[in-house]
């Protein structure tokens, strides 16, 4: 599964993921686009077998530990009972130290050395001595089930993200209100349940004309009220109702008040008028009349996108009035009408729309769930060991021998280390 993950996630690298139909057709071809979109790998990592792979991985490291959690529960419930003293006698680490009090005499001085490191004893008496037995931090084996459940965290919380949440974009003028996105692995159009007003939109530069800062003034509406508002920049987002809102770019827009220019194509006069939309004006040398209706951002002439266009109705006398378009790119655009009189866009006020990221994942708490278990696992798993000591006093042959022996189920060398210690502090209390 690892391998089919890691090899899945080489070709979503080497191939460049969302971007234009366009750019892939450039790059594979009409063949390799077809049959790459079918296999969806321009946008990998929301493609169902993705997602099949993910909760398969998923599936088999739950498997795998509940296959395996019974006996390691066993451990760190201790349920085993006496002292199971036969497999400490076989470790290589086994110090003895031969001490000149009696047995009885040197249990509690070995308890009370043995209880500061290790806490809760067990005793048990022998026909020579007696038998004393220290554990600690059984609970440690379990560290590599919380990294299992980070694990298991961090997939589920990007499948949910992949399968509900949603990332898109959207321009908005100064003083504009929308509510709707594009959708960006789809480029489809996603409704809101709320609104998004631009108030106000600063940018400050640098001396080379490079962007400083750009802030925006949002308030977000439900229902028409406002509900919040917050100046954003640069990576300090509005964060409501589980969608998040980022400042993204900017740019420049037509306003909707303009000048218009007119020429008589009669007497060669030119007159211009500064206008909004709603507005009628009255064309000199009685050439009629005309009445601007507002701003086409994406105009269309013929099929053709003619860009920022505004509409106007034009009203000649003795005909009937017809809706005209005046190109801010193309200023000529009317001379195609060969009317009396010629209207052209001679100047306009510019504003700023704010570029907006809009983002919402559901899952980003479990992700965070799972990367603070991952951090915590990972430092029990690396860093702590269950460990074991055993220290065996017996008489034999009139001399008081007391045997030191540990394991550890991880840093064996460690284990070694503390046992060399114990038994040179049990041979400074025989001197």
């Amino acid at each position: 599964m690892l391998l089919t993950l890691a090899g899945t996630s080489i070709v979503g690298t080497l191939i460049p993921q969302n971007q234009s139909p366009t750019d892939y057709i450039q790059a594979f071809g009409e063949f390799g686009f077809k049959l790459f979109s079918v296999l969806g790998l321009f946008d990998m990592y929301h493609a169902w077998w993705f997602l099949l792979l993910l909760l398969a991985l998923t599936v088999n490291i739950i498997v795998c530990s509940i296959d395996r959690f019974p006996a390691v529960w066993k451990i760190v419930r201790g349920s085993q009972k006496g002292i199971k003293a036969g497999r400490f006698r076989k470790l290589s680490n086994r110090q003895t130290v031969v001490h000149r009090g009696s047995p009885d005499d040197l249990q509690s001085t070995i308890e009370k050395l043995i209880a500061k490191s290790f806490g809760k004893l067990q005793v048990e008496k022998t026909d020579g001595g007696f038998l004393l037995f220290a554990e600690k931090r059984r609970w440690t084996r379990l560290g590599v089930y919380v990294v299992h459940t980070s694990i298991v965290l961090l997939l589920l919380g990007s499948i949910i993200g992949s399968i509900y949440g949603f990332e898109g974009s959207v321009n908005i003028a100064e003083g504009e209100t929308v509510d709707t996105i594009r959708l960006r692995n789809s480029n489809q159009i996603y409704k809101l349940d709320f609104s998004i007003r631009c108030d106000d939109f600063d940018v400050s530069f640098y001396e080379t004309g490079a962007p400083k800062e750009f802030r925006s003034d949002l308030t977000l509406l439900d229902n028409g009220n406002p509900v919040y508002t917050k100046s954003i920049i640069v990576n300090d987002p509005i964060r409501f109702r589980g969608i998040n809102i980022f400042q993204s770019s900017y740019g420049q827009i037509p306003s909707d008040k303009v000048t218009l220019g007119f020429t008589s194509q009669e007497t060669g006069m030119n007159y211009t008028e500064t206008m909004q939309p709603g507005l009628t004006v009255e064309i000199p040398e009685d050439l009629g009349s005309l009445t601007l209706q507002g701003l086409n951002r994406q105009a269309t002439f013929k099929g053709h996108n003619i860009g920022a266009a505004y509409v106007a109705t034009l009203k000649v006398k003795d005909s009937e009035p017809r809706e005209i378009l005046l190109p801010v790119r193309f200023p000529s655009f009317d001379r195609m009408r060969k009317g009396d009189v010629f209207i052209s866009v001679v100047g306009q006020e510019e504003k700023y729309f704010t570029g907006l990221q809009v983002t919402r994942d559901p899952g980003v708490w479990v992700v965070y769930t799972g990367f603070i278990l991952m951090l915590a696992g990972c430092f029990i798993t690396f860093f702590m060991s269950h460990q074991q000591v055993l220290v065996e006093v017996e008489t034999t042959a009139g001399e008081t021998r007391v045997r030191v022996s540990g394991t550890a189920n991880k840093n064996k060398l460690g284990m070694d280390s503390r046992v060399e210690r114990l038994a040179q502090v049990l041979a400074d209390e025989s001197l």
